[in-house]
């Protein structure tokens, strides 16, 4: 995939996660699953600033921007899988009940497939060896 191809499909993949991280804070709240402040604060600047920064970082510096797209993606990633799948408690989508439990499930599911996505593609272009100019 050229770069330009993969800077377009990473800003999609950011702009499809921050549509699932809405819905999912959505099932959050009509779940009444609070988060604790830190989780709150990693959640706010990580998982919900921290694509979007990177893709307007691209602008000006695509290498730069992607490498923050990934960084904060695989951060993501892993703070969702570890709370949503890994640490039982009120976060964990088998403890989840009533009426919103499956919107928070698949939101859930939604989220690890476009952090996955993000941190791969992000990282991937981030880190790719600068075309040399002859």
């Amino acid at each position: 995939m050229g770069r330009d191809k993969t800077l377009m499909a990473m800003a999609a993949v950011v702009l499809v996660h921050l549509g699932v991280m809405l819905a999912h804070g959505s099932a959050h709240a009509s779940a009444r699953v609070d988060l604790p402040p830190a989780a709150l604060a990693f959640v706010a600047v990580v998982i919900g600033i921290g694509p979007l920064a990177g893709l307007a970082w691209t602008l000006r510096n695509p290498r730069a921007g992607a490498r923050l797209v990934g960084v904060t993606m695989a951060a993501s990633l892993l703070f969702g899988l570890v709370n949503h799948f890994v640490i039982p408690g009120a976060d964990h989508v088998a403890h989840v009940a009533g009426p919103s439990r499956a919107l928070f499930g698949a939101t859930a599911a939604l989220l690890v497939i476009t952090e996955a996505a993000g941190a791969a593609l992000g990282l991937a272009h981030g880190w790719r060896p600068a075309r040399r100019l002859a």
